[in-house]
């Protein structure tokens, strides 16, 4: 497979840690459902000891991504940061096992591996307690040139807005990026991300970005928006390839005046949404590196979404 049909993905890495709980739960805690949040250590195993935990896996919102690619015999790789600790071995462990190629070399760090507690409501819905560790201190000094231009499109996650250094990192990113023309892709990743850091997402997606990808909460949260069409008429305006995700009532995609939707495919029962976007965004990014049309991505993207649901977890594979 040639440069141009090869994918990058910087993130958070992150080990997923999943629990079974009620709906109280979420209320005793002050949790809000379908959200992430961020925690301290401390808070992670408070929460943590309240629960039985049912599934340990590698995660992080691009590297699911990047898992998916991989399950699609994709040729990706993965930039995110770890400690060298129990955890961070079995994040290593668990993409190669894939077939990722993970170009961070861990060492022995301060912080500990990242950590989100993701718990699971009978309805199927996540919300996540997240302790971003050492994938917060992911910097501009672990991005290297050649990584960037052996590929054909980076694809960086808002997430790392939310601590550390990602200012300086995006903008290394960019520039290698730009210079070597490798197209420029980003996924919003949370609601409350999008409340958190919207005036540089505008920006990005203004001066930097070839292709975000969001749902319909965080699009009309960045257009500062609660219409949909409203917010279709303005990204008409950006003139960026946008593609927005609506669960049940599928997907679209707006590109200037180009406009196409896609149905979302049905599923005889929906275990656990958690890797649902990321999935997503796996069939989609699969679709365009191989220069198919864009209704083609978006039903590739809706495909694996449908899959991953079906599932405990984020990973197909």
């Amino acid at each position: 497979m040639n440069k141009s049909k090869s994918i990058l993905g910087i993130g958070n890495a992150i080990v997923d840690v999943f629990a079974n709980v009620n709906e109280n739960f979420l209320k005793k805690n002050n949790l809000i459902k379908g959200s992430m949040r961020l925690v301290t250590f401390d808070e992670l195993n408070r929460i943590k000891s309240q629960v039985k935990i049912t599934k340990v896996q590698a995660g992080g919102s691009v590297a699911n991504s990047m898992a998916g690619i991989s399950y699609l015999n994709g040729k990706c790789s993965f930039i995110g940061k770890i400690n060298k600790d129990n955890f961070g071995k079995i994040y290593k462990k668990s993409l190669k096992k894939i077939k990722v190629n993970f170009l961070h070399n861990a060492k022995r760090e301060k912080l500990a591996t990242g950590t989100s507690l993701i718990l699971i409501t009978p309805d199927s819905e996540r919300t996540m307690c997240t302790y971003l560790g050492i994938s917060s201190q992911l910097n501009a000094d672990d991005i290297k040139a050649k990584h960037i231009k052996n590929t054909g499109l980076v694809f960086l996650e808002g997430y790392l807005w939310d601590k550390g250094t990602a200012k300086k990192m995006f903008e290394k990113t960019i520039t290698i990026a730009k210079k070597n023309k490798v197209k420029i892709a980003m996924s919003l990743s949370d609601f409350f991300c999008v409340e958190r850091h919207k005036k540089d997402f505008a920006k990005l997606l203004k001066n930097d970005l070839d292709l975000l990808i969001g749902n319909e909460k965080e699009i009309l949260e960045l257009l500062n928006t609660t219409n949909l069409e409203k917010a279709l008429n303005k990204l008409k305006k950006i003139n960026k390839l946008i593609v927005i995700t609506r669960e049940k009532k599928g997907s679209l995609i707006v590109n200037g005046n180009y406009k196409k939707i896609c149905k979302a495919h049905k599923v005889k029962k929906i275990l656990d949404m958690t890797g649902a976007g990321d999935l997503f965004a796996s069939g989609f990014l699969y679709e365009y590196l191989n220069n198919n049309n864009l209704e083609n991505c978006l039903k590739k993207g809706s495909l694996l979404a449908s899959k991953i649901i079906q599932k405990i977890g984020a990973r197909i594979h």
